[in-house]
């Protein structure tokens, strides 16, 4: 075993799982919107879309199991539920979109081909990459992470060197809590669950080492992808930001083609008419790794549900690429309107059970975790019907709650929960001290 060798690797294979359409996408049009307000709304960005996931990798480490771990000491139903539900958001929502991104960036620009052909032939790429899992890692790792990587930089740095002063003013109030909610839609923090399994997987079938050993590798390896994911994150939007003054975006388009349209007019002043076959390219590979990762991890699941199957493995593959071509038929938008919602119920929960399952056990009791959970959970449902159908009555409720109009009514009142009852351990701690 080359100890650093297989650690770079496996980073390598992490980032290029966690980076696909969404977080191609999302950075440059929220850096041009930012303006001179970049930086902020960069913290932000990275707080849900960089430091949660990678925490959820070394929660990972820790665990070395699967995603039920991550739930069990709330209760076996709720775990197995929220595995459930975690799955099937996985292959609807963000698998999907990778291949509504690259239809729309990638491919119909060039060949002008209906959105089926496009899901069909790259779901069925998906599948023999998935039913060949084995050389998953290594493969996605030495090959196709590089790749991605150099492609990005070359935009990043050429962009940002041919660019002039931020002269834009921010569109946004609150650019911190903006760059906050806009790192829900990389998936990120449920993509870490996802892909930490995969991860976790791969390394078992491909090293007998020891827990310690890898629990070791597998915290170096998120280092490494989160590096990389903070590096290019603040590239792409720094580019979104220096470009604001220079580029002009229909206000008219949609979300979805603002974002496409900018990454394609920076990619384009960057590297000129090759900018565009590089793009291609890059979401291209960006989003297929994501997919492959998506998928292998829900098959891993079902099949270590039932007995270990690796018939279930494959049915659990097919059915997911299904899925994949019958919602890759809406547009990126679409996908991302349905995704909103989702999210603004599950990420918060996901987010509580990254970081109760990376504490010491004494801070994250069955009781702890089965507390913050359920406060979390009630105080995310204001959100999630506040977007379905917002009311004067619920906006008067909301503003009793801290910084629940930006969506995040959950935050304090589980801070607090975790505070109260770990207050005799706090106290007792420093007492001993």
């Amino acid at each position: 075993m080359n100890k650093s060798k297989d650690i770079f690797i496996t980073g390598f294979a992490l980032f290029s799982l966690f980076f696909g359409a969404g977080n191609l996408l999302l950075p440059p049009l929220l850096g041009y919107n930012a303006g001179n307000e970049w930086f902020w709304v960069t913290i932000g960005f990275m707080i849900t879309a960089v430091v949660i996931p990678i925490i959820g990798i070394l929660a990972h480490a820790k665990l070395q199991g699967t995603l039920y771990d991550f739930g069990k000491k709330v209760s076996h139903h709720f775990s197995l539920l929220y595995c459930i539900i975690i799955y099937i958001i996985a292959i609807t929502i963000p698998s999907p979109r990778t291949a509504a991104a690259t239809h729309e960036i990638a491919i119909h620009p060039i060949f002008g081909s209906r959105p089926l052909i496009t899901s069909a032939i790259y779901f069925s790429l998906v599948l023999v990459f998935v039913l060949n899992r084995s050389k998953l890692l290594s493969f996605i790792g030495k090959f196709l992470t590089p790749l991605i990587v150099i492609m990005l930089l070359m935009v990043i740095g050429i962009g940002l060197l041919s660019s002039e002063l931020i002269t834009s003013t921010s569109q946004f109030e609150t650019p911190l809590v903006n760059g906050i909610l806009e790192g829900y839609q990389t998936f990120d923090a449920i993509g870490a669950v996802v892909v930490g399994a995969v991860i976790i997987i791969s390394i078992n079938l491909k090293s007998n080492a020891s827990f310690e050993v890898k629990k070791e590798w597998i915290i170096k390896s998120g280092f490494v992808a989160g590096l990389g994911l903070f590096i290019i994150y603040a590239g792409l939007i720094s580019v979104g930001a220096y470009y604001g003054s220079e580029i002009n975006i229909d206000e008219n388009l949609s979300s979805d083609m603002k974002r496409a349209n900018l990454l394609r007019a920076i990619s384009g002043n960057a590297l000129g008419d090759f900018g565009n076959s590089i793009l291609s390219i890059l979401i291209s590979l960006a989003c297929f790794t994501t997919a492959v990762g998506i998928i292998a991890g829900t098959a891993d699941y079902f099949k270590g549900l039932l007995n270990n199957s690796q018939v279930i493995y494959t049915i659990t593959a097919i059915i997911a690429c299904i899925f994949g071509v019958v919602v890759g038929q809406l547009d990126f938008h679409s996908i991302i309107v349905i995704a909103v919602p989702v999210l603004l119920f599950i990420y918060p929960i996901t987010i509580v059970l990254i970081l109760l399952n990376v504490l010491q056990d004494k801070y994250a009791s069955v009781f702890v975790f089965r507390a913050i959970v359920t406060i979390t959970f009630i105080f995310s449902i204001p959100d999630v019907i506040g977007f379905i159908s917002p009311s004067e009555e619920l906006n008067t409720f909301i503003e009793y709650i801290p910084l629940a109009k930006y969506s995040l009514g959950w935050v304090f009142p589980a801070l607090i929960t975790f505070l109260v009852l770990n207050f005799k351990t706090f106290t007792t701690k420093v007492t001993s001290n």
